[in-house]
């Protein structure tokens, strides 16, 4: 059987996205119900983490168990990676023991590799360039706050280039939702990501468009979304935080949007830097149930990955 990986958001058609989206509700009413759903009972999923995590490791580790059956955290430390053995080696060997590899990797090119020598499905759990597992769960969370996603506009408010945003950019453009990002110049998402996102763009007749003014990119939004100003393991802290100030996402902006605004972020947050407690805490936030359906949607991408294609 053909192995399919998840790499990048593109790695799914309209029609995948759309089956684990179905699936994902049904596991989350299972769950709510207390149902037995132990849909890959005796499978193991490897978690490879060179960076740390908390939504990421515990989200998969939990939905692992929830699904009958067993993940295991692997740090550099844990693995002869830190003595030099390659990524390459690292993954024909562990697909020789487990299921599926879940990695969170510094560069992207570790994932693709990762996938290019492994005979199981590799999920890319984070890296520099992506972060299509959260892209995926953000999606499915607006879907299921308003019951569509054709013709609605998401705008992403702070640093326009980074891998949230890249793969937000890929999703909209694929499931038809309009997509806008208010950021500095210096800050703009890539050429080369766009190009990405064209076909579908035009395909699904969706509008994407970069303003540098937080106020109009807000404008009739029917969800505001921010991330940290800061990405883990950079040091130009202060710069950035002086650039990005102007785009904190506080309740002056979002009274500039529609009226029934939903606010998100990715989490973890600085809280009264890229968005305020009053926003965070109050009504429009539906960040928390963005973060727990990071849980549904993973199982969802597992037994999608693991039934289907291995």
């Amino acid at each position: 059987m053909k192995i399919k990986h998840f790499k990048m958001d593109q790695d799914f058609s309209y029609e995948e996205i759309w089956q684990v989206f179905r699936l994902a509700r049904e596991l989350k009413e299972k769950q709510k119900r207390k149902e037995p759903h132990q849909l890959l009972r005796g499978k193991s999923l490897a978690m490879i983490f060179q960076k740390p995590s908390t939504r990421t490791r515990v989200s998969f580790e939990v939905a692992m168990t929830q699904l009958g059956g067993h993940a295991l955290y692997l740090s550099a430390p844990d693995l002869q990676l830190g003595r030099g053995e390659t990524i390459a080696d690292t993954a024909k060997v562990l697909s020789r023991y487990v299921d599926a590899i879940m990695a969170r990797v510094f560069a992207h090119q570790d994932i693709v590799v990762l996938a290019q020598n492994s005979t199981v499905p590799v999920i890319n759990g984070l890296s520099d360039e992506f972060h299509p597992c959260q892209a995926l769960t953000d999606l499915f969370t607006i879907w299921e706050k308003y019951g569509s996603l054709k013709g609605l506009t998401l705008t992403f408010v702070g640093d326009g280039d980074n891998n949230v945003t890249n793969s937000l950019f890929l999703f909209c453009a694929r499931l038809g939702v309009n997509f806008r990002v208010g950021c500095p110049k210096k800050y703009q998402t890539r050429p080369e990501i766009l190009e990405m996102a064209k076909k579908d763009m035009k395909k699904n007749e969706v509008k994407i468009e970069i303003l540098n003014d937080p106020k109009e990119a807000v404008k009739n939004a029917d969800i505001i979304y921010t991330d940290t100003w800061v990405s883990m393991g950079r040091k130009d802290v202060k710069k950035r935080e002086k650039d990005l100030s102007p785009y904190q996402v506080n309740k002056k902006l979002i009274s500039l949007a529609n009226e029934n605004v939903k606010v998100m972020h990715c989490l973890p947050a600085h809280r009264n830097q890229e968005i305020t407690d009053e926003v965070m805490d109050g009504p429009h936030s539906i960040i928390f149930d963005q973060a727990e359906n990071r849980l549904h949607v993973q199982k969802a991408l597992l037994v999608f990955l693991l039934t289907k294609f291995n």
